[in-house]
């Protein structure tokens, strides 16, 4: 008996330091990113920063904050994520709550649609004809109006809503309730770890987007964080000594500005994401294995 608990111990403490090791590799880019961010970025080209900030300053900040591009970029990557974070979850749940009723007339065309929709696209130049055709290019609403419904989570939800016990609902309507009632009264409040996961998911993603915003929009203050982040990387092709030439007499350099916009873009995510996690495997636990 001893010698078993000897031996799971010593894979415990193996699995440990493997978990440990992969930690390590995955974290130490990104906090090799925020040092550089608080480094001067002329001082970063010499290289030779491994653990702290060799030359620390808060210039990259004030620059990448005060420069009129990056600041708008930043308020229209938030409006996105919020507007857009709202819109998909609650249009997604409205539909999927309609989908989850087993006596919906025509309810399995719908799912066949909803199937099929999922698996198959018209691609890049049909979606673009869709969006001028219905007058969504060069405005706010392409961010926000075709991630309004995400069929991955639609399908999630409808398992989620088939599985909340049926006499919740019987008791409300015996109330006198309507569906928008029911719905809003007592199938949302018993969702929250569904609706933090869609958050969760569709936030990010709506965070991280930026296709949309090289395709389909030409106004330049329409565009996003990630997608100044794309320009100003495409730039840093170029060797790295070639971006110290722009420094400018603060030290702030293309490469500095380049990995602080990478810590703003990644911030809001990693401060949300611990206290979604919890719902997040939670919600995606439910949703599937349960439908």
């Amino acid at each position: 008996m001893a010698r078993a608990r000897q031996k799971d111990l010593l894979f415990d403490a193996f699995i440990y330091t493997i978990l440990f090791c992969i930690m390590l590799v995955m974290l130490y880019p990104f906090f090799y990113v925020l040092i550089i961010s608080f480094n001067k970025g002329t001082d970063s080209m010499l290289g030779d920063i491994y653990l702290w900030s060799r030359s620390f300053t808060l210039e990259n900040y004030a620059m990448f904050l005060s420069d009129p591009k990056w600041y708008k970029a930043l308020v229209v990557t938030v409006m996105r994520t919020v507007i857009g974070t709202f819109l998909g979850v609650t249009f997604t749940c409205l539909v999927a709550y309609g989908l989850s009723h087993r006596d919906l007339l025509f309810g399995k065309v719908y799912f066949s649609v909803v199937i099929f929709a999922m698996y198959f696209s018209g691609g890049l130049i049909p979606y673009y004809v869709v969006l001028r055709s219905i007058g969504l290019l060069n405005t706010f609403g392409v961010y926000v109006v075709p991630s309004m419904l995400s069929t991955f989570f639609l399908l999630i939800a409808v398992s989620f809503f088939r599985e909340i016990p049926a006499e919740l609902k019987e008791s409300a309507v015996i109330d006198g309730a309507s569906e928008f009632k029911i719905f809003w009264s007592i199938v949302l409040p018993v969702s929250l770890p569904l609706l933090a996961t869609m958050s969760l998911f569709l936030g990010v993603g709506q965070w991280n987007s930026w296709l949309d915003s090289a395709y389909f929009v030409q106004e330049d203050w329409l565009r996003t964080l990630t997608f100044r982040m794309i320009e100003i990387i495409n730039k840093s092709n170029i060797p790295r000594e070639a971006l110290g030439a722009g420094a400018t007499t603060s030290g702030v350099t293309n490469y500095s500005l380049q990995v602080t916009s990478m810590v703003v873009s990644v911030a809001p995510i990693v401060c949300v994401y611990p206290f979604l996690q919890k719902y997040f495997v939670q919600g995606i636990m439910l949703g599937s294995v349960k439908g």
